[in-house]
């Protein structure tokens, strides 16, 4: 029976569909920065966009269920062989699901010249299948402690059907739909957050000599994520329930408490670990939002600022990662950094002052620019076998 190593020797397709990571970040890169062009270019002339959702909807689905769906893909793609020890999923299947997940794209956008059933099926099948390739995995490693990883993608693909439902009949904005779809990825990031950013940092700290390190993880962690998971359910349900209000203030100080205990101020000198800091400041700041704010809005500081900056940092780190390239930024990545949390702060300014529009088409730029900037820097990465 061939190893991971060998099976990777004798795969001869192409080398972006050789591991997860590769051909599904790249297209998150691309999309992120597309969908944001046609958006903004959709909103600044006034056109409509030839979908059956509305265009605020359209903005939102894509960003929640199209960018963040396939970077959730490539992730635990990538993630599981590991887990389970099982040989990693390559080649055909990974060709079939970056093809639903294209024409899932397409369909959407082209949904109003469609019947109004065809997209929604089109869009929902990649997260169905995805669910079904990493069923097998995990079942058959008999890694039953990785088991949650499905029921997170199965949260997304029910919220993805309420969303498509919500936005047939009217709009999905404000809708349970993408609260759900934003929450599940929320506690995702949290969970997931809360293991490697510490275990990275610690692992980078104890090479730069003496001081701080990471507080590891205790009762006080777990009391911090029991708490988001109360506010983010109950948000979820009652948005407008002012136990959303008081839970998330508590939340929101208690996250900040959290990230503040991993030594985040001494890992300035290395973008690549500071990244991910920044990344999860920005749920604090979400809760805190939803504190003082209208429960039925959704945080900004989520959408761009966690989901944006987060997901960058992951598909940056494990790009280099896995490709055999060395754990340290350079210049253009850096940058790309500078642009998404430029992107990420911008975007919550505008919430405080909706009335100057500049702002929220610098955000966009930002986000743009970012993103772009990634499937340009990445790409030759992504596109040329592990070194």
């Amino acid at each position: 029976m061939q190893n991971t190593s060998q099976r990777r020797r004798a795969y001869k397709g192409p080398i972006l569909f050789s591991h997860g990571f590769r051909i599904f970040f790249l297209m998150a890169g691309i999309w992120a920065a597309l969908a944001m062009t046609l958006w903004v270019v959709f909103l600044a002339t006034g056109n409509q966009i030839p979908s059956r959702m509305i265009g605020a909807d359209w903005h939102m689905h894509e960003m929640i269920f199209g960018y963040s769906s396939v970077v959730i893909a490539g992730f635990l793609l990538t993630a599981v062989p590991n887990w389970t020890g099982r040989l990693p999923v390559l080649g055909w299947p990974v060709m079939v699901l970056a093809g639903i997940w294209v024409a899932g794209r397409i369909a959407i956008f082209v949904s109003e010249w469609l019947p109004t059933i065809v997209a929604p099926l089109i869009d929902s099948a990649f997260l169905v299948v995805l669910g079904a390739v990493l069923a097998r995995e995990i079942i058959a490693g008999k890694n039953w402690r990785n088991l949650m990883v499905l029921g997170v993608v199965a949260l997304l693909a029910i919220a993805n059907g309420i969303f498509h439902y919500e936005s047939l009949n009217g709009t999905a904005y404000g809708g349970y739909g993408i609260r759900l779809g934003v929450g599940t990825i929320i506690f995702l990031i949290i969970l997931i957050g809360g293991r490697i950013i510490p275990s990275f940092t610690r692992n980078w700290l104890v090479r730069q000599g003496p001081g701080p390190l990471p507080t590891p993880v205790n009762r006080f962690d777990m009391f911090a994520i029991g708490i988001a998971v109360a506010t983010l359910v109950t948000w979820m349900i009652a948005p407008e329930f002012i136990g959303v209000r008081i839970l998330s203030a508590l939340a929101a100080a208690t996250h900040a408490i959290r990230v503040a205990r991993w030594a985040g101020w001494r890992t300035l000198s290395e973008p690549l670990v500071l990244i991910l800091h920044i990344g999860y400041a920005f749920i604090p700041l979400g809760f805190l939002l939803l504190a003082i704010g209208d429960g039925t809005q959704i945080p900004h500081a989520w959408m761009v600022g966690v989901i944006g900056v987060m997901t960058m940092a992951m598909m940056t780190r494990v790009s280099l990662g896995h490709s055999g390239r060395p754990l340290a930024s350079s210049k253009p990545t850096w940058a790309i950094y500078v642009a998404v949390v430029l992107a990420a702060l911008l975007r919550v300014t505008v919430g405080f002052l909706p009335e100057q529009t500049y702002l929220l088409y610098a955000s966009a730029t930002m986000w743009v620019a970012a993103f772009a900037g990634f499937a340009i820097v990445y790409y030759p990465i992504l596109a040329k076998p592990r070194v």
